[in-house]
């Protein structure tokens, strides 16, 4: 019988090497000769570069090198726009090193190169910069009033993007309605926190004129085409590895300043250049998210169901939109959820402000959208005293309604269409899950006899996963049986190694073991976008699943011509390709590889090949050397994941802390390469999700100054604050990708804040609160439960 290896549970072959402490970061790799760079960065958040002086600087013994944007060559131009679109209208994007002006604290202003970072960080304080002040502008509401400071005087406007969607009549929905309801709602500003932060690693190779980065990033072949066109290199000149890293969360997407400072760097000093960023830098140099104030309006006929959405929201673009207005547009494409909305308008601007540049972080826009849509719900189901799950349930895409098209473009460029999803079933299973009826009716009105404030909040959702544009991949079986995967995509955590080598297996009937993974090295695969947006299983794995079915076609074709039997008669399995009822007759899959190579030399091992007369070329037309495929996958357009959760959830109203008493998780990201992976990816996200419920803000004061700006006063939910949850299953597989599956990574991170204002909000009745904003924070309750102390 075949062996199943897809789909299996299987230990993440990643795991005994890390837990061990023998991961390989950037930071852990020094070569010899090795210069040490730091940054300057601004102190004020608007200002004009009047001069620098940078004479004691380069006067200090171990220094080796100290820039200005003078002194940077090709770098002088402006960082690249990765991700244009039409309704950007006033895109600005920054120079590596400040021009003649800085947008916000943090900004690149002045680059050390010396002996030692100790070094590189003295001589940083004796660099002077005369700065003249500018009026700075943070509050993004303010920055879109007339005479309001600008952040870049030369666009003349704050408003970077003014997009609007439309789908259906809305104005006539409204109008005909049985109620309309209005919320003003807010997710506050927040950014991706991992364990690693960036670095930067460059060393360059005269001889071979070969320039070899090691680097953080989520897109290693990205960053190896942005260093060769900046450089006037050959991509094969350039080598870029992304080792193991310590969390990306869509932070380590970008191209930014220090990733084309540090190489250019060791070309010109001819040594090697690292750089490592610390965690205050990370604070103020890497790129946030999150904040966007939304006026959204909900019409409904008289049973609930939506007949109208109306939204307008404002984006905080942050000082520069250098990956486009890609978060926005997946908050307004994913607004409307796992729910029919039949006519809808939505409206963002995206609005520049002097505080850090916004990027996606996990979850990316979809926080807000799922916020936003299942806080109306609530509202409607409230206002007309239906249970929230009906209201749900009245309103649901129904699983022969797919593919379902919402109406407006995604962030990839094509429809926003759902491809398969069964919500209904979703939810139900939900309700199973947590009991729901004994639960809102027994359990409930029990424990608040007692005195105690819980609540029940249920949330819903959809995530658009797997975009394009590609990714490849090579499998090739080494005449040593070992075979081999490469790919380029670099892994961040996701358990790659496994999940990969499991659709080689499972395709070629070999043991786990046998499959070796090499990803996140451009010297081992050339083209490919990177691990963003929930697409590596999807796209990679679609490559990979492609490639290795190649390999598998190759090897049945050799081994019928060796057998003389028809390939229809051959079996692949155990490791082997035989006849079927002879299985005597038949190759491993090294035996294969070798009669595909006809060499005259010997290798190691079993040898099959023995000499014999050729009538013809050893290799006769159309055959190749080897056992090896390259294929690349393309998605027609985004597969569409979902999930729904629930949570029973305590407030203490003295203090204002909020408990998890218990915590479901349903989820369906098609067909399961591994569902021990799927969980932990699951519960990797509820935890960000619970950071951005209940504790993570990025605190600015009027004058653009990151408050807290370190783990001391940036609060994120460890191990303590993260309750254990029961997670359950469902599967519809996508009719997109040859596996069937659908992306997982930012799942969980998506409904909490939805999930968490439900619950909340519910444990709050005997005060008639409603929940508004995230992140709910304990002053933010004690407030609304304490409202004669604080009038």
């Amino acid at each position: 019988m075949p062996t199943r290896i897809f789909g299996e549970p299987v230990k993440r072959a990643e795991d005994p090497r890390l837990l061990t402490g023998h991961g390989r970061y950037v930071d852990d790799i020094d070569l010899p000769g090795q210069l040490h760079a730091a940054f300057l960065r601004s102190p004020l958040a608007h200002a004009r570069i009047r001069a620098i002086d940078v004479r004691a600087a380069q006067e200090m013994a171990g220094v080796v090198a100290v820039w200005t944007y003078q002194d940077i060559g090709p770098c002088q131009r402006r960082m690249p726009l990765l991700i244009p679109h039409p309704d950007l209208t006033h895109p600005a994007t920054r120079y590596a090193l400040a021009k003649d002006e800085v947008n916000h604290v943090g900004e690149p202003v002045a680059m050390v190169i010396a002996e030692s970072r100790y070094v590189a960080e003295d001589a940083l304080e004796a660099i002077v910069v005369e700065w003249e002040e500018l009026p700075p502008v943070v509050d993004i509401e303010r920055a879109i009033e007339p005479g309001s400071p600008l952040v870049h005087e030369e666009l003349g406007t704050n408003v970077a993007a003014h997009y609007v969607g439309v789908v259906g009549d809305p104005e006539a929905a409204f109008a005909r309605a049985a109620h309309v309801f209005r919320e003003r709602l807010v997710i506050e500003r927040s950014a991706g926190m991992p364990l690693e932060t960036r670095a930067v690693l460059a060393t360059w190779d005269p001889v071979h004129e070969l320039l070899e980065v090691w680097d953080t990033t989520q897109a290693p072949i990205v960053i190896r085409n942005a260093l060769a066109a900046l450089f006037g290199l050959a991509p094969t000149q350039v080598r870029v590895v992304a080792p193991d890293v310590g969390g990306g969360f869509g932070c380590k997407i970008m191209v930014y300043p220090e990733e084309v400072l540090v190489p250019y760097a060791a070309m010109v000093l001819g040594r090697p250049v690292k750089w490592t960023e610390d965690r205050l830098e990370h604070f103020v140099g890497t790129n946030h998210e999150r904040l966007q104030i939304h006026e959204a309006e909900i019409a409904v006929d008289a049973e609930g169901r939506i007949v109208a959405i109306r939204d307008r929201f404002l984006h905080d673009a942050g000082a520069y939109t250098p990956y486009g207005i890609i978060v926005p547009i997946i908050t307004a494409c994913q607004l409307p959820g796992p729910y029919k909305v039949p006519n809808y308008h939505v409206e963002f601007r995206a609005v520049y402000s002097n505080t850090v540049p916004v990027s996606p972080y996990r979850g990316a826009g979809r926080p807000h959208a799922a916020f936003v849509m299942e806080r109306l719900l609530d509202r409607v189901a409230d206002e007309l005293a239906l249970d929230r799950a009906e209201v749900r349930r009245r309103n649901f895409i129904q699983p022969h309604e797919f593919p379902y098209d919402v109406g407006l473009i995604f962030q990839d460029g094509a429809p926003t269409r759902y491809d398969s999803g069964n919500y209904p079933g979703m939810l139900e299973l939900l309700l199973q899950q947590m009991d729901y009826e004994r639960l809102v009716r027994e359990e409930l009105p029990r424990l608040r006899a007692e005195g105690r404030f819980v609540g029940v909040g249920i949330a819903c959702y959809v995530e658009g996963t797997g975009i394009g544009p590609y990714e490849g991949a090579t499998v090739r079986v080494e005449p040593t049986g070992q075979v081999y995967v490469a790919t380029g995509m670099p892994q961040q955590g996701q358990a790659h190694k496994t999940v990969l080598a499991q659709i080689v297996a499972e395709e070629l009937q070999i043991p786990l073991d046998a499959v070796q993974v090499f990803e996140g090295d451009t010297a081992h695969f050339q083209f490919g976008s990177g691990t963003y947006a929930s697409r590596s299983a999807v796209v990679c794995g679609s490559a990979v699943a492609l490639a290795a079915r190649k390999v598998r076609e190759q090897g049945l074709a050799l081994a019928a011509e060796e057998l003389e039997v028809a390939v229809e008669d051959l079996v692949v399995e155990d490791g082997r390709v035989f006849v079927r009822g002879a299985p005597e007759r038949g190759f491993t899959w090294a035996q294969l590889a070798q009669l595909a190579n006809p060499l005259r030399y010997a290798y190691a091992g079993d040898l099959v090949v023995r000499p014999r007369p050729w009538t013809g070329p050893t290799l006769p037309p159309g055959r190749q050397p080897a056992l090896e495929a390259t294929e690349y996958y393309s998605p027609p357009h985004a597969t569409w994941a979902s999930g729904a959760v629930g949570a029973l959830v305590e407030v203490d109203v003295a203090t204002g802390m909020v408990t998890f008493r218990k915590l479901w998780v349903v989820h369906d990201c098609g067909k399961m390469i591994n569902p021990l992976v799927v969980e932990g990816q699951v519960h990797g996200g509820i935890a960000q999700g619970i950071g951005g419920a209940l504790y993570e803000k990025l605190h600015y004061d009027e004058n653009g100054q990151l408050l807290n700006a370190s783990f001391m006063d940036f609060l994120m939910p460890t191990a303590m604050e993260i309750p254990r949850m029961e997670v359950a299953h469902q599967e519809t597989p996508s009719p997109l990708n040859p596996l069937g599956v659908k992306g997982v990574g930012e799942a969980g991170a998506i409904p909490l804040p939805a999930l968490v204002a439900a619950a909340v909000e519910d444990a709050l009745r005997p005060f008639g609160v409603r929940i508004t904003r995230m992140p709910l924070d304990p002053d933010t309750i004690w407030r609304m439960t304490h409202p004669e102390e604080t009038a």
